[in-house]
């Protein structure tokens, strides 16, 4: 009898921390989140990647170390942060006080000072830290009326949240939920997903994938430890080393001057195609040829596709070939899939850094015009449709004649 009631009694207290611990269900999020308006403060390791649709692998990785501040005073994204060098921490990347924000150039020893007096958005551009990131989130998935889905599931050692949010405009958070203006260059496909990785151990998250439909973000957080550091020592300039330029933001950066390569004979490449086949400059045996640098994640440079198509079947072969050169990704099998989802045939390469380095590029998309000896002849910064169209074709013209 007995030993009947243990069973009993052990059977009921199974079923009670199952009803607790009922992880699909949106009070399991709820706890989650009251967690997090717990933290003051945060430190922890913060790998960063960055993916473009199509990528089988990460462009970028970055290993980071993070200090995060609950701020109230803040009434823009909420929060206080410093990211450091993960291998040395004395290695400033990237400061926020609440009031400005520190963009820093470690390669040419300079921090340029962000007030947000130039640049007057609705918001702060700038990427909270992780678990600000990770509130707001949360607080907007069990709060929002907009059209979403959400799909929560217990795997063995964390939580797995899936939001979709099926809205006109694409939603971001900045210490709230932003809708963003439309983009002419997404082709309606504004469709915002966020994912969350729960641990299971400290229900705090752990990992968080944000997908767009010109870019994939992932962040995983490591090494927590929780309310230790105080915001009361923070102060921004403690992290600025002492033989750095400290410069003010301004409005378009460097001004424009006219293009250092144009009547100089263009940088030879040799580069992978879409098949991994290689593809030289001296390949381009035309009287004028054209290279356009651009990127898979890059709107002008997917608006430019119709055009680019128009003009390889505008001019035969001996008249004008060109080639597109992506920058951004790292693996020819974005090359496949970008051209199968954009349906063009034109040759598409896999560009080096050396090559980027060698033209200068800094922004997409930019086309160069070569005649037959491969001297640069123009270049062309950005993509507007139907001004760049005809200033392109005149500029061919000109060189055929």
């Amino acid at each position: 009898m007995k030993n009947r009631q243990v069973l009993a009694f052990t059977f009921i207290i199974f079923l009670l921390n199952a009803c607790t611990n009922n992880y699909t269900s949106t009070d399991y999020l709820k706890k989650v989140l009251n967690k997090l308006e717990t933290i003051e403060s945060a430190s922890y390791k913060l790998i960063i990647e960055n993916w473009y649709p199509g990528d089988t692998a990460a462009l970028d990785i970055y290993y980071s170390f993070v200090k995060e501040y609950n701020n109230p005073s803040d009434t823009t994204i909420g929060s206080t942060f410093v990211r450091l060098n993960n291998a040395d921490t004395s290695i400033l990347e990237f400061c926020y006080d609440g009031q400005m924000r520190a963009l820093v150039y470690n390669d040419e020893k300079r921090i340029v000072l962000d007030s947000f007096n130039i640049n007057r958005f609705p918001f702060r551009p700038l990427t909270p830290p992780f678990f600000n990131s990770a509130k707001s989130i949360l607080r907007y998935a069990l709060e929002t009326q907009d059209s979403i889905s959400l799909d929560i599931k217990d795997l063995k050692d964390s939580v797995y949240l899936k939001l979709v949010i099926y809205e006109e405009n694409q939603i971001e958070f900045f210490g709230k939920a932003f809708r963003m203006p439309i983009s002419p260059y997404s082709f309606g496909d504004n469709t915002s997903i966020y994912e969350i990785w729960i641990d299971k151990t400290n229900n705090l998250p752990q990992k968080i994938r944000r997908e767009m439909y010109h870019n994939i973000s992932v962040r995983i957080c490591e090494d927590i430890e929780l309310n230790i550091i105080d915001i009361k020592d923070f102060k921004a300039s403690d992290y600025f080393p002492d033989d750095y330029k400290i410069e003010s933001y301004s409005l378009g950066g460097k001004r424009k001057t006219k293009n250092e390569l144009i009547g100089k004979e263009a940088p030879d490449w040799t580069l992978q195609t879409d098949d991994k086949s290689p593809f030289s400059l001296t390949d381009l045996k035309s009287k004028v040829s054209m290279i356009q640098f651009t990127s898979v994640s890059c709107g002008p440079c997917k608006a430019s596709i119709p055009f680019l198509k128009e003009l390889s079947a505008s001019y035969n072969k001996e008249d004008f070939d060109f080639v597109a050169i992506e920058c951004s990704s790292r693996n020819t099998n974005v090359l496949k899939n970008y051209m199968n989802r954009n349906d063009f045939e034109y040759k598409f390469l896999l560009s080096t850094k050396e090559v980027l380095k060698s033209y200068s590029i800094n922004s997409f998309p930019v086309f160069f015009i070569l005649d037959e000896h491969r001297t640069i002849r123009n270049v062309i910064n950005g993509y507007g449709k139907g001004t760049t169209d005809n200033e392109i074709k005149t500029l061919i013209n000109e060189l055929i004649e």
